[in-house]
């Protein structure tokens, strides 16, 4: 005679929870790298502005197209931290 098997009760798993808290971390870190997009493009617009000033200045054109770059590069900043701070708000859930 064989030896009755012994079913064991599933564990309770909290699989589905530790999904969630994986994709949120997984947004969160999607949107720093967003952040770090916005950063790196901001710095050269900042950076292309500020070269085209500092080589080609007595050229009116080119001192108004780097003032224009300059501005345009705080701009795009300020819209990524924006961007940033509210998808963050979004994320965890407080908006």
């Amino acid at each position: 005679m064989s030896a009755p098997t012994q079913q064991l009760a599933p564990k309770p798993t909290s699989q589905p929870d530790r999904r969630n808290e994986l994709a949120v971390i997984r947004t969160d870190l999607a949107n720093e790298r967003t952040l770090l997009a916005y950063g790196r493009t901001a710095l050269m617009m900042a950076g292309t502005g500020g070269t085209l000033i500092k080589f080609f200045g007595e050229s009116p054109d080119m001192l108004v197209l780097g003032i224009l770059l300059l501005i345009l590069g705080l701009v795009m900043f300020g819209t990524g931290i924006a961007r940033f701070q509210i998808k963050r708000k979004q994320i965890n859930g407080r908006v």
